[in-house]
Parts: C-alpha cells; structure tokens; sequence
C-alpha cells in the first residue's frame, strides 16, 4: 500500500514538471514573436515596405524634352534631337545563353564601333546586374539595326542629344551639355534649369497579374522654356568669317570680336577664334572651350587715350579747341621717359587722338587731380564684371591703391598698367557713341521675359550718366578724324565711321615681352551712332601687328556687314568718299596705320 501511494504522488510532480517546460518554451516563442514584429513594424518597417514596393509599385516617367535656344530673329542655335540609348540585361542574357549568339553580337559591336570579345566580356563580367550602358545617345537608324537583331537581353530607351546648326560660328558663346543632356559650358551652363525644366512622373500598385490597382501619385511635368538670346546670327556669321580669316592670316594665336547696340546694351554678336565643333568635341583641347572675349584680358593700349581726353573735357582742365604743346616731345616723369617717336609740337585734342600721341595724351592726364582720373576708369566700368553673367567673366585688373607716381597716371592714360576684357571695351567704347551713359551689356533679347525678370534682379546695373553728351559727342567726332586721317583700313564706304587703333605689347614675368595685342575699337554711323565693334587681334605674326594693320581692316567689314543686315541708312557724304579715294591712292597700308598707338 505504501510503495501504490508513493507511485500516486510522483506521477503529478512529473507532470507539473513537463507542463512548466512548455509552458517556458511557448512563452519564449511567444516572446520572439512579440520582439520581431515590434521590431519590423517600430523600428525598422522601411524594409520590408521597400521589398513589397520592388515587388509591386512602379514608375512611369515622363520626360521633358530640353528647350531650344534661339536668336533674335527665332532661329535656331541649338536643338534637341530624339536618339536611343542602348543598354543591357546581363542577367537575362546569360539565363538565355544569348552570347552564344556570335554574328548577332558582331554585328551589335560593328555598328556600335566596338570591339566584340571587350564587348561580350563586359556583359559576363556584370553578369548578376540587371542594367549596363552599351552606347549613349544613337541614331534612330542604327536603333532600328539593332532592334532587328532580337538579341535576348539587349533593350533601347528614347533620350534626346543636343544639336548646334551653326557649330563653330557660335560654339563659345552657347556652350554644350554633357551625355546627360546637363549644361556645363556657355548659356546651356548658365540657364540650364531653365533649359531643362521637370519631368513628371506617375507612381502606381500592380498586382501579381500586372494589373494597375492603385495610383498613389501623379507629379506634373514643368515643361523647359526657350532661351531668346541678343544675338543676330547673321551678324554672328559675318563677325566669325572675316576675325578667322584675319587670324588665319596673320598667323594669330586668337582673336575676339564683339558687336552691340549703343541703346540696349544688346550684344549682337560675340565670337572667338580658333573655335571648335560642339557636336564633336573629341580630341578638343579643354582651353579652345574658353570664350576668350570675356575671359581674355589684355592691356588696351592707345583704345584708352579718348577717355584721357574725355576725363580731361569732363573736368574742365581743358576744352575741344585748347592747343597742347608737346614739346621737344619727350619729358621725364620721376627718372622715366615718356616720348613720341618725333617732336609734334602743338596739337590740338583731336590732334592728339589723331596722331596718337602719347606725350599729349600724358599732359592732359597730368592735368586733373589723380583721384578724378582713377574714378573715371572705375566708372567706365574697369574693374568689375559687364553685366552678361556669362559663366567665367573676368573683371580684369585695375589696381585700386593709394600711391600712384606721376609715371604710373602717365601709362595709365595711354593703356599700359591695366588689362580688360574685349567685353569691357566694348562696354566703354558703347558709352562714349551713345551720349555718356554706361549700361550693362546682355546676351538675351531685351524685350524678352527672361530679360525683364533679369532687371529686376539686377536693378542697380541698368544704365548711369558717367559723361555728358557734350562731350561724349565732341569725343566721336574727333575719333571720326582718326579714322578719316589716319586709319584709312577702318573705312566703310558710304558710312561715317569713328574709332581708335590700340597696340599694346604683351606683358611677361618681370616685364614685357615680344608679342603683340593689336585692337580696334569704333562705332558708327556718326550721324546717328547704333553700333559699337570691337575687335582683338592676340599675338599677330610677322612684320604686320599694329591695331590699324590688323584689326581695323576686320572692323570695317563687321561693320559694314551688320549696318547693312540692320538696315541702317548711310550717312556718307561726297566728301568723305572723296577724301578716303584720295587718301587710299597717295598712301600705302603701312603708311596709313596709327604709328604712335604703341609704347
């Protein structure tokens, strides 16, 4: 009885035993099911959202074609064009053992200009990716090729590729976009989110069956805007031909020019050369991208001596008609010589523009308190950016110290101890033909959107009374008898035409060396001035590199080409026809340059 009692009273010990056991283990489990899922839906739900959204969601984009850029006129200067880019399913490839498809993918690499055995082993060297770029941005034929050719794997999506009709003529100045159709150089760079605009896209749930069964939001597409830019491409066209024939020429390393209207400060043309192909830039040197007419700087020489003789009428030290003495024609200036190449003697204001003579140029710098000289070339706009906000403009360099010698004012007032850009010039040059009034230059149309929004911005650059009309216009005409009497080259027939030659020689470390910046600046027509040229001849070879050698005649044939593209009327009289036949059969080229623009 005692051994049945004893049986009786261990079994529920043992069953207790076994019960708490599994009671622990479903508590446990029970447990680790509570901290999974607290930690899957608190802490990090992201991830298996983001699985079922791979398995489920999907995004249809729509793209947004880039805008075109034009000239004033609406011509086109630079389009987008639809193309195909070719890509790559590596996975499905080798699943379907397509690179045993050998005269499929041999046809593939010959129309894609590549060689095959690189081309398979790209493919299986990313054999577990799911997307490779094969070739960017082909032709819609060479796409039709390689559909026909059914490689497994092997796909195409539309893009669009950038296109310039006018290649070289205008490639500084617009610039070019990279595969990715992103501006980086010229008005692409500079309004390239204007250019590109927004694309759209629509998300979406699919079911198992690829059925739509949910649209969980649709963004709208902000379509690009066209860019209508200042500049007359037949201007443009003309500007272009004759500065790179005339760099050709003259064995040149580069040259500039620069055509605006006087009332707007709209640039109608700005070229460069040598230039390059933008819609072949390979083997391009990166520095042929370089707009070198704002960019550039380089000392203006005797282009500077009209404002030593406006500053000088503005102060009041002198007026039009005074005689300068220029005598023995040479002077010293703290231990320096500052001469002309023979004694002029007495010359008028006009006389000293004329003949370009640096001694009588001095005087009148010499003849106004240093501060009053030094803000006029600040004024001018010396020393700060022109107002186009093209990417990488220089503002030159003009110091602004306490402490100048009577030498340094000297070099000043004939161009020599300062370096602007063509832009610059062509800023200063506009001012004198227009009455006295600075204004910002601008690459777009100013009666465009883009430009009345761009004033706002840029309120304080508008336009400033820098010189009175009175003399601004006394200041033309004597640069009209500069042309007239001593730069017979920058003549164009039917016209009155006023400028001024500049050679100035090119500084090195330590000094000056052997090369030579030849330049001419000029507007027309006198009458009535509308245009302001400028053009910048560096580092001409051989025995011609004066301003009036090889820039004016360059001047005169871009001036003469847009007056007439502008339709504006001569003013020419008789007279002046008269003057020049005579001129032009008593003297040769190198007579008739400005000899004394040079120090």
């Amino acid at each position: 009885m005692k051994n049945k009692k004893t049986n009786s009273n261990s079994q529920p010990n043992t069953a207790a035993w076994r019960y708490y056991l599994v009671l622990v283990a479903v508590g446990i489990i029970y447990l680790g099911l509570m901290a999974r899922s607290a930690y899957i839906q608190v802490i990090e739900p992201e991830m298996l959202q983001a699985q079922g959204d791979m398995r489920s969601m999907r995004v249809a984009e729509k793209r947004v074609q880039r805008g075109s850029i034009l000239d004033r006129n609406g011509s086109e200067l630079a389009i987008s064009v639809p193309v195909e880019t070719v890509w790559a399913d590596p996975k499905i490839i080798m699943d379907n053992n397509a690179l045993t498809m050998t005269e499929h993918w041999q046809a593939l690499a010959d129309v894609l200009d590549q060689d095959i055995t690189q081309l398979t082993t790209r493919v299986a060297k990313n054999s577990r990716k799911r997307f490779i770029y094969l070739e960017r941005k082909i032709s819609p034929a060479i796409a039709t090729y390689i559909k026909q050719l059914k490689i497994p794997g092997i796909h195409l999506r539309k893009e669009s590729k950038r296109f310039y009709p006018t290649g070289e003529i205008s490639a500084h100045l617009l610039g070019f976009t990279n595969v990715d159709d992103k501006g980086i150089e010229g008005i692409e760079g500079m309004y390239d989110q204007l250019l590109t605009g927004k694309g759209g896209e629509k998300r979406f749930r699919k079911d198992a069956q690829g059925r739509k069964v949910e649209i969980i939001s649709v963004e709208q597409a902000e379509q690009a805007e066209d860019v209508t830019l200042s500049i007359d491409q037949r201007i443009q066209a003309i500007a272009y031909k004759e500065l790179k024939g005339a760099v050709q020429a003259f064995k040149a390393a580069s040259g500039s020019v620069i055509v605006a209207n006087i009332h707007t400060g709209e640039i109608l043309a700005m070229t460069n050369s040598p230039s390059y192909n933008p819609n072949n830039r390979r083997n391009t040197a990166i520095h042929r991208f370089r707009n070198r007419a704002i960019t550039d700087i380089y000392e203006p020489g005797s282009t500077m001596k009209p404002l030593t003789a406006l500053t000088a009428l503005e102060f009041g030290s002198v007026s039009p008609n005074d005689i300068i003495d220029t005598s023995p024609g040479w002077m010293r200036l703290g231990g320096r010589r500052v001469s002309d190449p023979r004694n002029r003697g007495k010359l008028s204001i006009e006389d000293i523009l004329v003949t370009s003579s640096n001694m009588g140029t001095t005087k009148l710098a010499l003849s106004v308190p240093k501060n009053y000289l030094l803000d006029k070339f600040f004024e001018v706009g010396f020393g700060e950016e022109t107002g186009t906000r093209l990417i990488g403009e220089s503002m030159g360099m003009m110091h602004d110290r306490s402490r100048w010698s009577q030498f340094e004012l000297a070099t000043l007032s004939w161009g020599a101890g300062l370096a602007i850009t063509p832009a610059q010039l062509t800023r200063f040059y506009m001012a004198v033909a227009n009455g006295g009034i600075k204004r910002k230059l601008t690459i777009i149309k100013a009666d465009s959107e883009l430009a009345k929004a761009e004033q706002k911005i840029s309120a304080d650059m508008q336009e400033e009374r820098i010189f009175s009309q009175k003399n601004s216009n006394a200041v033309v005409e004597m640069l009209e008898t500069v042309v007239n009497e001593h730069v017979p080259l920058a003549k164009v027939n039917g016209y009155r035409v006023g400028g001024k030659t500049g050679t100035s020689i090119k500084a090195v470390a330590g000094g000056y060396g052997n090369d030579y910046v030849g330049l001419f600046a000029g507007m027309a027509p006198i009458s009535k001035p509308e245009i302001v040229v400028v053009v910048v001849i560096n580092e001409p070879s051989g025995d011609l590199y004066h301003g009036g050698e090889v820039a004016a005649p360059v001047f005169s044939r871009v001036m003469k080409g847009a007056l007439r593209v502008l339709n504006i009327a001569p003013d020419g009289q008789e007279k002046q026809v008269a003057e020049s036949q005579k001129n032009t059969d008593k003297q040769t080229p190198l007579d008739t340059v400005s000899r004394g623009d040079h120090v």
